[in-house]
This record gives C-alpha cells, sequence and structure tokens, in this order.
C-alpha cells in the first residue's frame, strides 16, 4: 500500500450563507412545476411526492377494493345495470394498483414523471366519480326511485353525497401532495370546478333531475369550494414545510442527511456536499456541549492543526465553519467501513496477520501527527476504521482528533479540555493519562495503541473491572494479563511488542511510533495479510445497511470521561 502523504488543498472556514445559483436560461414557466431553487431541494420534494402519492395511491386502492367486494353482496341499485358498472370499477381499481406498483418499485421516475403520474392518478379518479354523478342524475335515478313526495329529499342526498366524493379528493390532494400555491390552485380549481359545472349542466338539460337540483347547487359550490380552499392551503404548506426544513438542515455549503451518532461533545452526521454531491461527515459541535466560547475556539484551533495532517491513514478534513445558531462544525471525509470496535464484536478476535496489517497503517498516521505535535488522546478502536479506499481493502483511518493536544504548533499548547480533569477513554487509557497527568506525550498514543492491538488480538480490554474508577486504577499499577494467556494463537513477537506497549513507565515503551511500526514490521506473520486475502475476506463479508453509515464519536461505544485526579486518588487509596 502506498504509504505517501495525501496532497490536500488549504482548509479555509466558509461563511455559513448557501451558495447563489445562477438561473437557467430555460424558457419561464407561470405556473411551477416544482418547488425550490436548487437541483437538492428538487431531488428532496421528488422523494417527497413520491412517497405521499404513493400513500394517497394505497389509500384509494384499499377503498375501491373494499367497494368492490362489498358490491357483489350488496349490489348498488342506483347507479344502472351492474356489469358495465361493475366492469368500470374493477377497471379503476386495477389501474390504481398498477400505479401504486410503479410507485412502489424502485425504478427510477424523475420529477416529470412523477407528475404524470399524479395527473394520471387524480384524473381517473375524477373521471369515475365525474361518470358516477351522471349515473345519479343524468338517469334519474333518485327521483324514479322515491317514493311520491320524496324526490326532493333523495336528490339532496344524492347531491351531498356527491359533494363528498369529491369533497374527499381534494382533501387527499391537500394533505398528500407537495406543490406551489399556484398549481395547487390550478389543479384543484379544475377538480372544484368540474362537479359543479356538471351539476349546473343537469339543472338546465335534466328534466327530471334538474328541477330539484337547482335548490342545492349552492350547497355543492359551497362545501368543494371549502375543500378547495383547505387543499390548495394544505398542499403547499406541505411544500413550504419541507423546505424549510430543508434549509434548516444545511451547514453553509452542506446538507446534513442523517444522524450516525451523538457523544459528550457533538454529534456526527452524513451530509452531502450541495455542489460536490459528495458525501462526508459532518461532527457538530453545539456551544452547550462544548461548555463555552474558549473550548470552542480552542477546538478550532485543533481542527486547524488536523488540517495540517495529510497521510493516507489519516481521516481527512476538508471544511471547518460555524453555523448561525453559534455551532462550530467540521467537515471530513464519509468512511462507509467496520470500526475496530465492531469488526471484533461481529468477527470476534482478528489474526495476528491482520492485526499487524491494520496497526502498521495507524503508526503511519500517528508518525506525522506526532512530528507535528499533536498528541491523539483518544486512541480507542472505535476510532480506528478499516474501509475499502480506490479498491484498496483495509485500509485503515484514524478518527477524532477531538481531544488533540497541541505540544508544538505555533509554539503554543492548547487543549480542549480544561486544566486539572481527565479525558479520553478509561479502557484505553495510558496510566500518566489516568492519573491526571499535565505531561502527556506520544508515548501515552503508544500505550493506547497497545491496549487496541491487545482488543483486536483477544476480544477483550487489558483492564475488565466493574467501575470507572476501578478501570483507571488498574491501569495505573496492575500488571496486565499476556494476551497468549487469552488467545495461544498470538505469536510470541507480537505478544512481546504489544507488553511493551502497555508497559506502566512511558521510558519502558516506544518511544515513538516509528520504532513501533518498525518492530511491527520485522514480525513474522508481517506481510501475510496481503490485498489477496483482505479483498476476499470484503467480498466474503458485505457490510450491514447499519454498519455502511457508522462513524463514532469518542463516547458513543466507551465513555470519555472528566474526572479530577483526586478521584483518581480516592480509588488508588481504597
Amino acid at each position: 500500500m502506498n504509504q505517501t502523504p495525501r496532497a490536500r488543498p488549504q482548509v479555509v472556514p466558509e461563511n455559513s450563507s448557501p451558495p447563489q445559483t445562477v438561473n437557467s436560461p430555460r424558457r419561464h414557466c407561470r405556473v411551477a412545476l416544482m418547488a425550490g431553487s436548487t437541483p437538492q431541494l428538487t431531488q428532496a420534494i421528488e422523494a417527497l411526492l413520491r412517497t405521499r402519492l404513493l400513500m394517497a395511491t394505497l389509500i384509494f386502492v384499499g377503498g375501491f377494493a373494499g367497494f368492490l367486494i362489498l358490491g357483489f353482496f350488496n349490489p348498488p341499485q342506483e347507479v344502472g345495470p351492474l356489469v358495465p358498472f361493475r366492469i368500470v370499477q374493477g377497471s379503476v381499481t386495477l389501474i390504481l394498483a398498477l400505479l401504486a406498483a410503479l410507485l412502489w418499485s424502485k425504478s427510477g421516475l424523475s420529477f416529470r414523471w412523477l407528475r404524470i403520474v399524479e395527473m394520471t392518478f387524480f384524473g381517473i379518479v375524477a373521471g369515475y366519480f365525474a361518470w358516477m354523478h351522471y349515473l345519479f342524475f343524468r338517469q334519474g335515478v333518485p327521483a324514479h326511485a322515491a317514493a311520491t313526495g320524496k324526490e326532493a329529499q333523495i336528490v339532496r342526498m344524492a347531491n351531498m353525497e356527491t359533494a363528498l366524493r369529491w369533497f374527499a379528493l381534494l382533501a387527499v390532494y391537500g394533505a398528500f401532495i407537495p406543490n406551489t400555491w399556484r398549481r395547487s390552485l390550478l389543479v384543484v380549481g379544475v377538480l372544484t370546478a368540474f362537479p359543479v359545472a356538471m351539476t349546473a349542466w343537469l339543472c338546465l338539460f335534466d328534466d327530471v333531475n334538474g328541477l330539484y337540483l337547482r335548490n342545492y347547487v349552492g350547497d355543492m359550490a359551497v362545501t368543494l369550494l371549502v375543500g378547495c380552499a383547505i387543499a390548495i392551503f394544505g398542499s403547499h404548506k406541505i411544500s413550504e414545510l419541507h423546505e424549510k426544513a430543508f434549509e434548516a438542515a444545511k451547514l453553509g455549503h452542506y446538507r446534513l442527511k442523517k444522524r450516525l451518532g451523538a457523544g459528550g461533545m457533538g454529534e456526527v452526521y452524513l451530509a452531502e456536499h450541495l455542489l460536490l454531491r459528495r458525501p462526508c461527515a459532518i461532527k457538530l459541535i453545539r456551544p452547550e456541549q462544548a461548555g463555552d466560547a474558549k473550548v470552542l475556539r480552542r477546538f478550532e484551533r485543533e481542527v486547524q492543526a488536523m488540517a495540517t495532517l495529510t497521510h493516507w491513514n489519516t481521516v481527512e478534513i476538508y471544511d471547518y465553519g460555524h453555523a448561525e445558531c453559534g455551532s462550530f462544525y467540521y467537515v471530513m471525509e464519509y468512511l462507509p467501513g467496520w470500526s475496530l470496535e465492531d469488526l471484533v464484536g461481529k468477527h470476534g478476535p482478528l489474526p495476528p496477520a491482520r492485526v499487524v496489517h491494520l496497526l502498521r497503517q495507524v503508526c503511519h498516521a500517528l508518525r506525522e501527527a506526532h512530528g507535528v505535535g499533536l498528541i491523539h488522546r483518544d486512541i480507542k478502536s472505535s476510532n480506528i476504521i478499516t474501509c475499502e479506499r480506490g479498491k484498496v481493502y483495509d485500509v485503515a483511518k484514524l478518527l477524532d482528533f477531538g481531544l488533540v493536544k497541541d505540544q508544538g504548533l505555533a509554539g503554543v499548547e492548547t487543549k480542549l479540555t480544561q486544566q486539572g480533569l481527565l479525558t479520553g477513554t478509561p479502557a484505553y487509557m495510558s496510566p500518566e493519562q489516568a492519573m491526571g497527568l499535565s505531561n502527556l506525550d506520544a508515548r501515552g498514543d503508544i500505550y493506547s495503541l497497545g491496549a487496541v492491538a491487545y482488543y483486536l488480538l483477544t476480544g477483550s480490554i487489558p483492564f475488565e473491572r466493574p467501575t470507572i474508577m476501578q478501570v483507571l486504577t488498574a491501569h495505573a499499577r496492575d500488571p496486565v494479563v499476556p494476551p497468549a494467556d487469552l488467545n495461544p494463537d498470538i505469536p510470541s513477537d507480537l505478544q512481546e511488542i504489544v507488553l511493551r506497549c502497555l508497559e506502566k513507565d512511558p521510558v519502558r515503551r516506544y518511544p515513538d511510533a516509528e520504532s513501533l511500526e518498525q518492530d511491527l514490521a520485522a514480525c513474522r506473520c508481517s506481510g501475510q495479510w496481503t490485498q489477496k486475502e483482505a479483498s476476499s475476506w470484503w467480498e466474503q463479508h458485505e457490510l450491514p445497511a447499519e454498519a455502511e453509515e457508522s462513524m463514532e464519536t469518542p463516547d458513543q461505544v466507551a465513555p470519555t470521561v472528566l474526572a479530577s485526579p483526586a478521584a483518581v486518588a480516592r480509588a488508588e487509596a481504597r
């Protein structure tokens, strides 16, 4: 694997305002076919339209199928000959079912085709209702079927039944279909005007029912006008709220799509660049989570320091910025893969050759970070991801420098946490870190990486204790059980390396990541995990859907703690 540093452009903070888009030179359409002014918003409305159109279609399919079945047990008398009626009713039900199947399928329907499906759906239902309207009145069934002196009442009931049928269609349109108010007015206006015009026509030319309908056409008009207003407001409001939600989910040039995880310092989201359409991960640090403005400023300086890291095995920082609400965020590459914690949890301890392969890559990342004075301080199995990049398998990526300590950049030491507090994850914390010492250096990261190696080889952390304080105490004073006692397949030379990393005295550990990597390279099993073995493993173990969007924050799996050294001292005394 090529271990050369990657070239990276300088990271510049962006403002929170979205980019200005250039209007297309295409001809202007007076009635907009879609909401939004950007392709991304149009895509979001498209997904919403498909989902809601499917729901509306399924509702009508269920209703038509129910009336079709009930018609066999209780045949309607007011519609004339039953055979033509059932043929039409069955045909409408079948067409609606086919439209629902089309929307349900994975076929990629463009926005225009979705609008065609929408118009087909409502056109067919409106046509069926119009036909029912004709059967009720043009054939004079209500008047002829009524007893003497009851014609007016029957016609009025039939008129209201017809009005309610059209009202339901308007309500469904307003409740399910997102639209601009102009397009809603156009569609809903047609659906409202058609039954009113048809009833008015019957009043003029139907000698049987026209006399009675003249008294009730106003009732239908008022009822449908109310439905029209509700439908226009509802349809437009759906589109407006979705647009506001879309805007609220944006951070500068990025749109948040899904939350991937949350921790004590912030939340991680799967996001997308609005122009490049590139997936990325955004860590959002809110002021109330960070503590105060000073912490956010320190965090910003640390992100700037992280942006100087260019190694292939370090997560790449694309950008950073401030949201209008005061939150700070930074943008990093999105890595669909396994965290080493998930990998061991799912498949058990890893083969020694694979462990060496992964650890050497992390050493390369640490060598660069330590070389510029950055101490990670939170190396753990959930902060290392193995993934596929550029058809190279088992690429290890070191994540989350959220607790990084800068010892050299700009000649000023800055750290995220307040002085006198412990930071890190207890299961992987070095003894000096567990005791709250301030003079931490690269050897603390070496210890934590040794704890990660221990976990990868055995499936267990070095010290499993009932409480956090007992874990911290064990790191400070208890001898570690040799990993070969838990897994006899661990080679002796690899075990010696792990135990040297886990020495209590920093002087007895590896002085830097480079010397550790050299010893790992000298192991007998080094080089035995090749790209052939790696690609074969990845082909046999497809990523589950939930793991494909897995990127954890520092304390999502194992808690990152802030504890005073006095608390550790009390634990040691006990």
